[in-house]
């Protein structure tokens, strides 16, 4: 059985890493490459860059950061952002990235993921879902957030996978960056439907966060952006604490023998 990640993530625009709150008031908060480095030496399993820039220029700066991680990152890097058709994922994927995240491609054209699966193989697939409460279901949204549709979050989520996703990223809008932890009914409500890793995302605010996201919430992996960018924490403080409480995360071993 994999052991739960802890997944770090970069949201880029323009070059530079940005974080806001409900995807909105964004500020800069480093360089992407330096701090994907840094935190690769500080745990993290996994990178996630998401472009968050609106223009289509972009693009060509997303590749060239991509290109520069990948020549010193030695953990899996995803990207996703201005994936427009599976045309886009293979620079990417050239370009140094291990998986490809896609969103608002995906709900305007389902067979972005049958093609991208086809093409390159479930394992770089990765579904993106930005959901947010709307009465009875988690309606989807697209276009960082700001685009509701009439997806169903959970159906949506299997219809990914079905489709060829390997993995699906579970952002809640109602909880991203108000550090007061995942939405633990969204997660298990999809990870309980779907077959493949379910990653948590949206809220994480201290340790004991992650640690509900995989208990409770049935994550396969949990992301973490803010809290680290501020200094509130490390990756390092972070795996400590879930080895503390039992949770078997990927260099326990390492972990336990330094604390001996």
């Amino acid at each position: 059985m994999l052991r739960p990640r802890v997944i770090v993530c970069l949201d880029v625009k323009d070059g530079r890493v940005v974080k806001g709150t409900q995807f909105k008031n964004l500020r800069d908060v480093g360089d992407p490459v330096e701090l994907a480095q840094r935190y690769e030496a500080e745990g993290a399993d996994e990178i996630v860059y998401l472009d968050v820039s609106a223009s289509s220029e972009s693009r060509g700066t997303l590749l060239d950061v991509v290109r520069r991680t990948a020549e010193t990152l030695f953990i899996p890097l995803t990207v996703g952002g201005g994936v427009r058709s599976a045309d886009d994922i293979g620079p990417l994927l050239r370009a140094g990235a291990d998986k490809i995240s896609v969103n608002s491609a995906a709900v305007r054209d389902p067979e972005l993921l049958s093609i991208g699966a086809e093409r390159f193989g479930s394992q770089c697939v990765v579904a993106s879902i930005d959901a947010a409460r709307d009465n009875d279901i988690w309606r989807c949204f697209t276009h960082g957030g700001s685009k509701p549709n009439e997806l169903d979050a959970v159906a949506w989520a299997e219809e990914c996978v079905e489709r060829g996703a390997g993995e699906i990223l579970l952002t809640s809008i109602d909880q991203d960056g108000a550090r007061t932890g995942y939405n633990l009914d969204l997660t298990a409500a999809v990870a309980n439907r779907v077959s493949v890793p379910v990653i948590a995302s949206g809220g994480a605010g201290e340790a004991v966060h992650l640690r509900d996201a995989f208990t409770c919430g049935h994550a396969s992996a949990a992301l973490v952006a803010g809290i680290l960018h501020d200094g509130l924490t490390t990756v390092t403080e972070l795996k400590s604490s879930l080895i503390d409480w039992g949770i078997r995360v990927r260099g326990s071993e390492m972990m336990e023998a330094n604390k001996g």
